[in-house]
C-alpha cells in the first residue's frame, strides 16, 4: 500500500524556524528585565493578576507578595521553566516590544520562502511550540519578512500537552482533522519527533548547528528548509 501525501505541515520554532539564541538571548532578557514594570503598569488587569495567582499556587506558595512573585517568575525565565503562567506574561510583554517595533520576529530565509511555497503549493501549515499560541502569533506577525501570520491555518501550544508525548500530537491531528500519517512535523528536538512518529506523523529533524542532534537518531535530518521535500516527506538530494 502506498503512503498518503503530506496535507500538512507542522513546524516547531525555537531552533527550527528560528534561531535558539533569538529566543534566550533577545526574548527571554527582553521580558525578565521588563517584568516587574509591566506588573507595576497592569496589576489591576485581570490577566496579570490571574497569571500572578496561578506562579504563587503552582509554586505552592499562595502568600507570596507580588516583589517575591516577580523574583520567582524571573528564576523560572533563568530555568527556561514551561510554566503557563510565566508564558502568559512573557506573551503580553513581548506583545508590546512587537507593536513599538523594539522586537522584530527572527525566522530563518529559508523557512520563509518554504513555508510560502508549501503554502502556495496547497499544504495546510500549523505551529507547535512550547512558548504560547500569543507568543507565536508575534514572532510571526512581526518579522523582517513581514506578516507571516496567514500562511498558517493554526496554532498549538502546550495546553493540548508536552511535545515529548505522542498523544498531543494525535489531538493535533484530531483538532485539524487530518490523519497523522498525512502530517509532517519539523523540529530539532528528537525527543519531539519520536513522539510525533508514535503518533503516526511523519519527522524530519533540523540541524542548525545550535543543538547535538543524536548520532544514533533514526529521523531524516536536514540543516535548513530548503532540503525538505514536504509533500513527500523526504529529504531532497544535494545535487
Amino acid at each position: 500500500m502506498s503512503t498518503p501525501p503530506i496535507r500538512a505541515v507542522l513546524t516547531d520554532i525555537e531552533g527550527t524556524t528560528s534561531s535558539i539564541s533569538f529566543v534566550k538571548d533577545v526574548l527571554f532578557p527582553y521580558a525578565r528585565t521588563r517584568l516587574a514594570g509591566f506588573v507595576a503598569e497592569h496589576a489591576a488587569d485581570p490577566d496579570v493578576a490571574g497569571a500572578l495567582a496561578e506562579a504563587r499556587v503552582l509554586a505552592g506558595r499562595p502568600d507570596l507578595d507580588t516583589a517575591g512573585t516577580i523574583e520567582l517568575l524571573q528564576a523560572w525565565i533563568d530555568e527556561d521553566r514551561k510554566a503557563k503562567p510565566l508564558k502568559a506574561l512573557q506573551g503580553m510583554i513581548w506583545e508590546d516590544g512587537y507593536r513599538s517595533g523594539e522586537l522584530k520576529g527572527d525566522i530563518y530565509p529559508d523557512a520563509v520562502a518554504q513555508l510560502t511555497a508549501w503554502k502556495n503549493s496547497g499544504l495546510a501549515l500549523y505551529v507547535y511550540s512550547s512558548g504560547s499560541v500569543l507568543a507565536q502569533k508575534l514572532i510571526f506577525g512581526f518579522t523582517h519578512s513581514g506578516d507571516l501570520t496567514p500562511l498558517f491555518s493554526g496554532y498549538f501550544d502546550t495546553a493540548i500537552g508536552s511535545k515529548l508525548e505522542a498523544s498531543s500530537y494525535t489531538a493535533i491531528a484530531k483538532e485539524i482533522g487530518i490523519a497523522p500519517v498525512e502530517i509532517l512535523f519539523l523540529s530539532d528536538n528528537t525527543r519531539e519527533l519520536d513522539a510525533a512518529r508514535e503518533a503516526g506523523m511523519k519527522t524530519i529533524a533540523l540541524d542548525r548547528g545550535e543543538v547535538v542532534i543524536p548520532p544514533d537518531q533514526t529521523h531524516p535530518v536536514v540543516a535548513d528548509f530548503h532540503a525538505i521535500d514536504a509533500a513527500t516527506s523526504t529529504v531532497r538530494s544535494a545535487n
